[in-house]
């Protein structure tokens, strides 16, 4: 476990390097004291990794020195596709069941689904899902109703969609937040 967590802390290390430009005057081994002092938190961002998300720092404030990272992979995290939005979805279907609900992964890795806000920031650091999608935090009302939303980018372009929480496709999975 120790040298997964060390390899880890070379790759991140590495992409933060290459992102350095947006956090000026905040060095790596601040970052980097602040994920070993938080044993739970380097395990979800093993697991983000783990799972194909290439987590990379998001966002840091240093009032409340607070980190936020956020899954920096081209596409949907491989691991994390072919899911429905949430459990309550994944037991309203009778047959045809994906392996689970994006809900429920993001709740055992200990992270967050991103918002709509939070997928719209990112997008402007790059281009992201233009193949695949991700499921995005839903407000409860849209949830009640029975949908969820999903984002991706195409013809240079952020979208947002719906769909019924209940649907998944080998495309779509879920990027997540992760917050130290």
């Amino acid at each position: 476990m120790e040298n997964t967590k060390s390899e880890l802390l070379i790759k991140i290390k590495l992409r933060f390097e290459l992102r350095n430009s947006r956090f000026p005057g905040i060095s790596w081994d601040k970052i980097e004291q602040k994920l070993l002092n938080n044993p739970k938190k380097m395990n979800s961002l093993m697991q983000m990794e783990a799972s194909g998300g290439e987590p990379n720092l998001f966002s840091y404030d240093p009032i409340t020195d607070t980190c936020i990272f956020f899954d920096f992979s081209a596409e949907s995290p491989k691991e994390r596709r072919s899911l429905c939005y949430d459990d309550v979805a994944l037991n309203a279907r009778k047959e045809n069941k994906p392996k689970g609900s994006a809900m429920a992964m993001a709740d055992e890795m200990c992270v967050e689904l991103l918002s709509e806000a939070d997928y719209f920031e990112l997008q402007q650091l790059g281009d992201f899902d233009l193949k695949t999608s991700s499921w995005l935090l839903t407000a409860e009302a849209q949830r009640k109703a029975g949908g969820a939303i999903f984002g991706d980018k195409r013809y240079g372009r952020t979208f947002i969609y719906h769909n019924g929480a209940e649907s998944y496709y080998a495309s779509r999975g879920f990027r997540a937040k992760l917050e130290i």
